[in-house]
Formats: C-alpha cells, structure tokens, sequence
C-alpha cells in the first residue's frame, strides 16, 4: 500500500471515500450529461417519462461504473498500476482492495443495469437491449480482453462515440420512440468533450502507458501535439456549438454553454505548464468538467426554450 504522505498528497481519505474513489465520479458526467441532454431534446419535442428517464440515468452510469471498475481491475492485473501510481483510483493498490471484490462488484453492477434495461425495453423497443449489450461488451473490452480498446488509438473514438452520440440517442428514442438526424448532430460536440476525458487522462498517463506497451493517441502523436489536439477538439466542439445555433438545431438560449470556456481553457494551461503526474492531476479535473458544464448548460437551455420559447 502507498504511505501515508503519499495519500495526503493525492487528497485520499479512508472509509467511505475508498468505494467513491473507486467510482471514479469525475467520469460519472460523461453518462449523466449524455442522458440529461437526450431526455431534454425529447422533453422539447413534447414527451417525458420521469420513470423512464431515471431508469436510464442509473443504468447509464452503473454501466460507467462497472467499465471504471474493470479499468481499475485490468490495469492492476497487467502491471500498469502500483502503489506509486497517480489517479483518482487505486483501491487495489493502495487501499488494499481485493481485486477479486472490484471485479464481482463491476459484474453485479452490470448486472443491475441490465435489470433496469429490462424494464427500458418493454416501455420502448427491445432494440435497445442489443444496443445495451453492444454498450456493456465495449464497456469491458476497453480495458479487457486481450487487445483493450484503452490500449490503441482508438479510445477516444469508442468512448465519445458510445457515450456520447449512442446515449443522447438512446435517452431521445426511449422518451419519444423516433430518432432524427438533427439529435445525433447535436450529440457531435458532447461526444467530442468526452472523447477529450479519455484523451486528458493518456495525456496524464503518457509515460507510464508507453513503458507498458500501450499505443493510445497521445503516444503516437507525442505531449505537445496531443495537448494541441486537445485544444483544438475543445474549440470545435464551441465552434459546432456556433453553428448549430445560426442553423437553429440548438435555440439561441445555448450561447450560455459559452460560459464552460473558462474551465476548458484552464485545462489547457495546466497541461501546458506541468509535465509530472500529479501537476497535471487538476487538468484531467478541469477536462471533465469542461463536459459537465458544457453539457448541464446545453440541456438547461433546451429546457429554457421549452419555458420561454423562441422561433429558432
């Protein structure tokens, strides 16, 4: 187990603290917003089931969970984590968490999800079950399996993807029982933000990853350029925001996710001025929430036009 200093150093605390940790709750946005923004898309078209909405929101982030969870499982069995290692879980390694519990415990989230799926398909379309398993497979295979998707280049596209664009869909169709294009283009800058989550933590991870054989994105292209990257994805994703308002996909109310800037700027200086781990600790932190804040003010926007509409 790490010491005593070590922990302080990383803010972790005994108890509870272990088991939230191990959530890995700074990620747990990346399925909130998703399905917040979903529903208020649907809510804007004129259907809402409350039952409906929360089943997905705890299915969504169970199945969150459970992926951190195998994450946290995976990278301890293949070596990648030890007792020195800097990120927000470490149970195993430094809580003394057995890494048979962090396992069962993942299955039996997703197990629970599935339960919940249960109920979302008889109220929609059994369609979504394979959706599901498609989600709850990938959720595995990220870090399991023998080629982990976390592995290659190819994270961020997964993770932005299936959490972003597959889940406001999901969220709208289950609500409404259609899908249009116009939702998975609205969808395009939240699974951008997610996508960049993923890329922050290789960002953080960089040397590590690459002593243990990991070819991610950030490995290939080198810091500087990811951080780059990063930047530029972040930009796009407020540049789409522009232009599906000129456009009127979004109503003028969403110039207010504008305000999330600071905190995506924030997240690029830091990466910028710190190479060691645990100073570019607060990056990651900044990174995701660039998503929450972006994503929460998209979706109370939306529900802006549906109190106080205007013409888009």
């Amino acid at each position: 187990m790490g010491t005593k200093s070590e922990a302080n150093h990383l803010n972790e605390k005994p108890g509870f603290h272990i088991w939230w940790r191990l959530l890995r709750p700074h990620t747990l946005t990346a399925s909130f917003i998703p399905v917040f923004v979903g529903t208020m898309l649907a809510v804007l078209s004129g259907s809402f089931h409350i039952v409906t909405f929360l089943t997905m929101l705890l299915a969504s982030m169970l199945i969150q969970a459970a992926t951190n969870m195998f994450n946290e499982y995976y990278d301890f069995v293949r070596g990648l984590d030890n007792e020195k290692s800097v990120g927000i879980g470490g149970t195993i390694v430094r809580d003394g968490i057995k890494p048979v519990v962090v396992k069962r415990l993942a299955f039996t989230f997703f197990g629970i999800a599935i339960l919940l799926g249960v109920y979302i398909c008889i109220v929609s379309s059994w369609w979504i079950a394979v959706i599901g398993i498609i989600c709850m497979v990938t959720g595995y295979l990220y870090t399991g399996g023998p080629l982990p998707i976390a592995y290659t280049p190819f994270g961020e596209l997964f993770s932005g993807f299936l959490m972003g664009t597959v889940i406001i869909g999901i969220s709208y169709y289950i609500q409404t029982l259609s899908i249009s294009w116009q939702v998975t283009v609205i969808s395009i800058p939240i699974a951008i933000l997610i996508g960049c989550i993923m890329l922050a933590n290789n960002i953080r991870d960089l040397d590590g990853d690459k002593e243990n054989g990991r070819k991610t994105l950030a490995i290939l292209v080198g810091r500087n350029k990811a951080i780059y990257l990063l930047s530029s994805l972040m930009i796009l994703s407020y540049a789409l925001t522009a232009a599906f308002i000129i456009a009127g996909l979004l109503p003028i109310y969403s110039v207010i996710s504008y305000l999330s800037i600071p905190k995506a700027r924030q997240a690029i200086q830091i990466f910028q001025a710190n190479t060691t781990n645990i100073g570019m600790m607060p990056a990651m932190g900044a990174t995701a929430k660039t998503n929450t804040f972006y994503g929460a003010l998209i979706g109370l926007s939306l529900l802006l036009q549906i109190l106080f509409p205007i013409p888009l």
